[in-house]
């Protein structure tokens, strides 16, 4: 079994140890895992990312906790059997603390303002989660929010402690342990007591700020998003970033963006309308041009062509202007790819719409699907002479 130097002092950073065993990974022949008698590294567990560092001059880039008790550390390089120094990646490791904790206090927050348990919790990459068992309001946020941050500018100590079950029994724990033995206790002082097996900072100021940057409906429940300390200053500074690019972008002052985007959408959905206005229009006298240009096959009127500058509705629209004349079949495509396609026929053809498009999607991509009498689709590749011929191959077959 490995002794675990993180779980009663977290802020070792370099230790010694002694290598009890190394073994090959078969899946990456460059990379070995190594076991040793003691370490700072702490493995992935409670929803707590690993740490990474070097074991001598090999780097650790994975630590996994194994069933026997011991911990197993995946390196790139070679360690050899005997002393070696270990060496964490502290701002990693700091980080890593920072959130962790401030999860405890923003969960505690929770419990004692709204009786709200917290379900799971997750240490991500860039940000953290809980999973709340209810939903909760904007105003319950920002109250857990505000009570989060007081606890952490009191800067109040975080202390560590063992128990057994009856011990823990007394302890008032936020949630109660499956674990069963002697259990690690993380204490935040007069707020919140919970097993853990994480790492924590020393005290709640070394947390900095707990930041509530988003929440969404989940299972029920509510996702919140948090950050705290480093990875806090970090997101207000790619967000004062983000509102900067905006603001010279629509010439107006910050408080004034808002606004300024409601306006940029409004003019935007307007010119839409008048595209769609215009497009509509316009495919009157596009179908009388395609029309008068139609090949003949067989019985029937034939336009096959492509548009530049139509979009699905636009091409729809052409399509079912020249249908609407007897004889006449419609293969419409835009251009460039990936292209759009609708295939349209008068009702006194026999050409089946929904056969035409599926030989093109088969020959060029994309996917679509319809009636015989109209069938559209999108995604088509390919050179728009050589889509062209085959619609007029379908239509002719």
């Amino acid at each position: 079994m490995t002794e675990r130097i993180y779980y009663t002092e977290p802020y070792t950073a370099e230790f010694d140890a002694t290598v009890l065993g190394v073994e090959s990974i078969p899946e990456t022949p460059s990379h070995s895992g190594v076991v040793l008698d003691r370490t700072a590294f702490y493995p992935t567990s409670g929803g707590q990312p690993y740490d990474t560092g070097t074991l001598g001059e090999a780097r650790v880039i994975d630590v996994v906790d194994r069933d026997d008790g011991s911990i197993l550390h995946i390196v790139a390089g070679s360690v050899a059997a005997g002393p070696v120094r270990g060496a964490i990646d502290w701002a990693r490791r700091f980080e890593h603390m920072q959130q962790h904790t401030g999860q405890h206090v923003l969960s505690a927050a929770f419990e004692r303002l709204w009786k709200v348990r917290t379900l799971s919790f997750h240490l991500g990459s860039s940000a953290s989660t809980i999973d709340l068992e209810r939903e909760v309001s904007a105003a319950e946020m920002s109250r857990v929010e505000a009570e989060a941050n007081r606890v952490v500018w009191e800067d109040r100590p975080v202390a560590i402690r063992f128990a057994d079950a009856a011990d823990a029994a007394t302890l008032g724990l936020r949630k109660e342990s499956k674990r069963e033995g002697v259990l690690r206790v993380i204490d935040v002082e007069n707020f919140d007591v919970s097993a853990c097996g994480g790492t924590h900072v020393a005290r709640t100021g070394a947390i900095g700020i707990i930041v509530v940057s988003g929440s969404e409906r989940f299972k029920g429940g509510t996702r919140v998003e948090f950050l705290c300390g480093g990875r806090a200053l970090a997101g207000f500074h790619a967000l004062g970033d983000s509102v900067g690019a905006s603001v010279r972008l629509l010439s107006v002052l910050p408080s004034e963006l808002s606004a300024a985007i409601e306006r940029v959408q409004a003019d935007a959905k307007e010119l839409r309308r008048q595209i769609k206005d215009m497009q509509t229009r316009l495919a009157g006298h596009e179908a009388v041009a395609l029309a008068g240009k139609a090949e003949t096959v067989g019985s029937a009127r034939v336009v096959v062509a492509a548009l530049d500058g139509y979009d699905a509705i636009g091409l729809k629209t052409v399509a079912n202007a020249i249908a609407a004349r007897p004889g006449h079949v419609a293969v419409l495509l835009s251009a460039p790819a990936p292209s759009s396609i609708v295939v349209a026929r008068s009702p006194d053809v026999t050409a089946d719409s929904a056969a035409i498009l599926k030989q093109l999607t088969a020959a060029f991509g994309g996917k679509g699907g319809g009636r015989p009498e109209m069938a559209q689709g999108g995604g088509l590749h390919g050179d728009v002479d050589a889509m062209l011929a085959a619609a007029r191959a379908a239509i002719s077959a």
